[in-house]
């Protein structure tokens, strides 16, 4: 959620800031405002109505007059008008205030660029679903859920509980605490994070207990300070949550439809970062170096995107993405990214810190994905591809348990 205060004061700069992602996000601001001003006026004028019945019934002496009852009786009615007026201008002023999406940051993209590659691009082979073979079970797997459902069998399932674990290890040495959030959540955890109202159609609804399955453990981490006020000393707390993930829309129609790439559910170890402001620049960069890291020590090609600001979710203020290369495909995708989403969600969750001198602030928050059961498994077959159709697992997993080598499936 931005700051009214800083709408009110410079909606230029607001307006302009938005406009980059979009053009109509301008007059957003403008309509927010009006909305502001009469809701202002319509607070301002049934304060003054109660004020003057109060004024009205100290002054009687006695039983009051015909004349003073219907006086008192007016009184009262329009202040109850003036209420479920301020009322109802309060609630669109609500809604348009939590349509607008977080300011871009002077550095986030006009449009996505590049900004460093790591590795070659020359190795070519078979994609993940023919390294795999019945380890990746999809036919199953639909027969079970619908498509874009599997089950990870055999030596993956090692691979992947080793995956985990190497996260868990680097994040820990990285300063993070683990969490195992819950994976269904109430509607203004969603609110919070700046998934609703944006991403509906993604989102799994349990409508019977009026919970959400979160499609990411970002949502739970972004709570975990809500409603609370922390010590400048309590800063930074990073946390590395591992959840399941529900995704009701896995991309468009006819795309990524094979394998495991984009699926409806799938599990994750996310970062997540409540910093000082100050600070939040420095962090998103840090976050965006562990991801970095985990490429490196499994073996990946990759490249580093600063994602065009009209591709930003509602909360990201900038974002980093890594894109992977993928030997089985022949081009980048997706594996991770990362966002800084400023003050936007702690000002939704009312999450704050409080200075040595001065009053209570927002703190900013940053999240980042580390590793995918999903994604992560998809580059580790194809990068790690021989010849042969077996597939070298990197040390760092083995080291955590995974198989060195995964035969060739039969």
């Amino acid at each position: 959620m931005l700051d009214i205060r800083l709408l009110r004061a410079d909606p230029d700069s607001a307006k302009a800031a938005l406009r980059r992602r979009g053009p109509a996000e301008p007059a957003k601001v403008d309509r927010l405002l009006e909305l502001d001003a009469r809701w202002r006026e319509l607070i301002a004028a049934a304060e003054e109505c109660r004020a003057e019945q109060n004024r009205a019934s100290k002054a009687l002496r006695g039983a009051p007059t015909a004349e003073q009852r219907s006086e008192l009786a007016a009184l009262s009615a329009r202040a109850k008008e003036l209420t479920e007026q301020e009322a109802t201008v309060r609630v669109e002023r609500e809604a348009v205030l939590l349509s607008l999406e977080n300011l871009p940051a002077a550095d986030a993209a006009d449009a996505d660029t590049v900004i460093a590659t790591v590795g070659s691009t020359q190795q070519r082979g078979r994609d993940h679903l023919d390294l795999a073979g019945p380890r990746i079970d999809m036919e199953r797997g639909a027969r079970l859920s619908g498509s874009r459902f599997a089950y990870l069998r055999g030596e993956l399932v090692l691979l992947e509980l080793a995956l985990i674990r190497y996260a868990f290890t680097t994040l820990v040495g990285h300063g993070f605490e683990p969490v195992s959030p819950p994976v269904l959540v109430r509607e203004e955890a969603l609110i919070g994070t700046g998934m609703l109202p944006d991403t509906e159609q993604q989102l799994y609804k349990v409508p019977e207990d009026d919970l959400y399955l979160v499609g990411t453990s970002e949502v739970a981490l972004a709570s975990l300070h809500r409603d609370e006020i922390l010590d400048l000393t309590d800063l930074p707390r990073r946390y590395a949550g591992l959840s399941s993930c529900f995704r009701r829309e896995a991309g468009a129609a006819g795309r990524d439809t094979r394998g495991i790439f984009r699926v409806h559910q799938f599990d994750k170890v996310e970062m997540f970062s409540f910093v000082e402001p100050s600070r939040s620049v420095q962090e998103h960069e840090r976050i965006l170096g562990i991801e970095e890291q985990i490429c490196r020590d499994l073996g990946f090609s990759y490249r580093v995107v600063n994602i065009a600001v009209n591709d930003l979710g509602a909360s990201a203020a900038k974002k980093y993405d890594i894109e992977v290369w993928l030997p089985g495909q022949g081009q980048y995708r997706e594996l991770t990214s990362c966002s800084n989403t400023t003050d936007f969600q702690a000002r939704r969750l009312d999450a704050r810190y409080r200075a040595a001198e001065g009053k209570p602030a927002h703190v900013h928050t940053l999240n980042g994905t580390a590793v995918t059961s999903s994604r992560t498994i998809v580059a580790l077959l194809e990068t790690g591809q021989q010849e042969d159709g077996s597939v070298v697992i990197p040390e760092v997993l083995v080291a955590s348990g995974a198989p060195a080598v995964l035969d060739a499936a039969v």
